[in-house]
Order: C-alpha cells, then structure tokens, then sequence
C-alpha cells in the first residue's frame, strides 16, 4: 500500500526504493539498527546474541537471537533483498539448533554478547531474570518452543507459501515487510506483519496455547513423583514429596541450633537461592510485604508460591525470618540432600525412596 506526504496543498506519494539504493547494508545498518529497537519487528522481546553460531559449520549464523516474555527462543533472520531469499529454510534449521537451549546456557550467551558491546559491567543473568520477571531461573519452562521472525524488503510466493504451510503446524514463524521509501534523501521505513494478519493473530496464539497446555500435561505426567522416607534424628517421615522432605531436613537442622543461612551453604549447585529473608523476626503478612518491598527495589517480583512461607513455615532465627525455596528437582535435589547429609553426620540424617527399608 502506497505511502503519502499530506503537504499543505497537495497530497504526494512517496517513492518506493530498495535498502541497497538508499546505501543500507544487510549487516552493517540494518541489523545494527534492529538489535537496537528490536521491538520494531518482535515486542516484548530480549537480544542475547548477534550472529550467533556455536556449531560446527561456522558459516551458519543467525542474524540475532532473542528470548521473548514467556522464556521462548525468537530466531531472528534478516534480509535486505526483495524476495527474502531461502530465509525460511535457514530459519527452520536454527531454531532447531538451538531448541535445546537452557537457561544456563542462554545466560552464558547473552554475557558475552554484552561483553562484545562492551557492557561488561551489566549481570546477563539478572537482566535476563529481569525480563522473564522470574526471581530465580525457572528450568522446566524455558526455552519450550522457540519462535521465528523472518525481516525482508518482500517476500516471494514461494516463501509465503513455505510459511503458511508451517503456520498451519503449530510453528510460530511470522514474516515482516520492511518497505523503504525515499523522503527527499531520508529514509521512511513501512514495517509491517504480513503473515499471520495481525487479524488472525490471536486465534493462532489461543491454538498454540492449547497446543502448549496439551505439551506440558504430558510432559508433567511423566515427572518423576517418587516420595522418599525420611529419617531425621529420632523422628521418621514416610513417603514425603522431595520437595517438602529437603524443608524438613533444613528445618531439623535450623532446630538444633544451626543459622539458616549456614545450612543453606550445604544446598548443592542452587546454595545461592535456597533462602530469602527480611529483618527482622516476623509474622507472614508482614514477611510478604517486606519481601514485596525489596524485591521491587530492584525491578523484580517477589513469588511467593516459589517459597515455603505459610505462617508454620517460616523460620525465624537471631533478628531475620527465612522462606526456604520450593523450587527443587532432579539433580539439584539430590545434591542438596546428600550434601546436607554429608555436612552434618551428627544430625541422624538418611533418606530413601518409600518402598525400600531404611537401615
């Protein structure tokens, strides 16, 4: 659709060009640009690399990898010419790539992408957490599908078609049209979403959540829910949750006198977000509010259902009230029970999943 000037007297169409006339490289300007304002063709949406390819073939390289609000991949590919190429394919074969991506290793990536923008000084981790809003890294929902955003002058039919076709199954891929026109030597840029029609956007978002519930329900019936038996000094526990039977053994530690912030040292690989405390010995409302307070000082959200913090939870030692974190699983779990179980021989401490006999 053709653009105007409303002059005074007249109105005047601008003339349409090409971002090679206009002297804009694919690289140098256009992606330059983007990774800057990147909302203009995917909102919501982090740069944690630039032409990223750690593979083997090293010619293959996406243009600029993001991580979106809901903790999904965006693959991002560029295009300045005027039928988009075979950027689909390239597109496809990324995405899967990296559709193994962790948190971790997204944090890693996004360091040195900072690093080569020379913002060594900006934490990667907490700016990611910061735009998930998550306080602590949330494994099981990272990374579960990853999207495709597709830039170009145009598109040809063949790739429409290729684009469509993978709509229809349940791949989130977009294409958007990046129409310069020359505006007595400036450059006006059209952006606009092709495919899918904005129209039809949110029932193709309402479809893909469907499809992700329907992913994630087979995806929790088959973790692991074993429950454990659990000894701890004189008091035995019989098939306990992991979850609640690691509070409890935090919880007889804490009660034989040792400091909180001391038994979480011994918490394994995740030591460091084992607890979150305020000052001073406190009820829950006023442990939440306090939490509440501090969290947001720092642009971030306190989550209480991540946290063992009902009123008989809490603990409350020398002047501060600890909430022990919820959030364990698999390895980490483990780790942290048999590390804590290692570091304190003298507190009768054994475990085993229900079903076996404890010696």
């Amino acid at each position: 659709m053709p653009v105007y000037q409303f002059a005074r007297d007249r109105i005047i169409p601008l003339r349409k060009t090409t971002f090679g006339l206009m002297q804009i490289h694919e690289r140098r300007d256009l992606q330059r640009l983007l990774r800057e304002s990147i909302s203009v063709i995917a909102p919501d949406t982090l740069v944690i690399a630039e032409e990223f390819g750690e593979w083997d073939d090293s010619r293959r390289r996406i243009d600029l990898l993001g991580v979106d609000r809901d903790a999904n991949l965006v693959v991002i590919e560029l295009k300045r010419s005027e039928d988009g190429g075979h950027m689909e394919l390239q597109a496809l074969r990324y995405a899967a790539m990296v559709s193994t991506m962790t948190f971790e290793q997204a944090a890693d990536v996004f360091a040195r992408y900072l690093h080569q923008l020379g913002r060594e000084e900006t934490d990667a981790r907490v700016e990611l957490l910061e735009h998930l809003g998550w306080v602590e890294p949330d494994h099981d929902q990272f990374g579960q599908d990853v999207k495709i955003v597709l830039a170009s002058a145009e598109f040809s039919r063949e790739l429409t078609t290729s684009v469509l076709w993978l709509l229809g199954r349940d791949i989130d891929i977009r294409c958007v049209r990046l129409q310069p026109y020359d505006y007595d030597g400036h450059v006006l840029v059209d952006v606009q979403q092709i495919i899918p029609l904005p129209e039809a956007a949110e029932y193709q978002i309402q479809v893909r959540e469907k499809a992700r519930k329907e992913r994630e329900f087979v995806r929790t019936t088959s973790a692991d829910f074993t429950r454990y038996d659990l000894t701890l000094g004189q008091s035995r526990h019989v098939s306990v949750p992991k979850r609640h039977a690691l509070y409890l053994l935090f919880r007889h530690l804490v009660d034989r006198g040792h400091d909180p912030s001391e038994v979480a040292e011994h918490c394994g690989p995740r030591k460091n977000r084992a607890l979150y405390s305020v000052e001073g010995e406190v009820e829950r409302d006023e442990f939440l509010r306090l939490a509440e307070i501090a969290m947001a000082a720092g642009g971030r959200k306190f989550r209480p259902p991540r946290f063992f913090c009902e009123e008989t939870e809490l603990v409350r030692y020398n002047g501060r009230t600890y909430s022990f974190s919820n959030q364990w699983g698999g390895s980490e779990w483990l780790a942290a029970m048999t590390e804590l179980k290692d570091a304190y021989p003298d507190a009768g401490i054994d475990f085993q999943a229900s079903g076996s006999d404890l010696p």
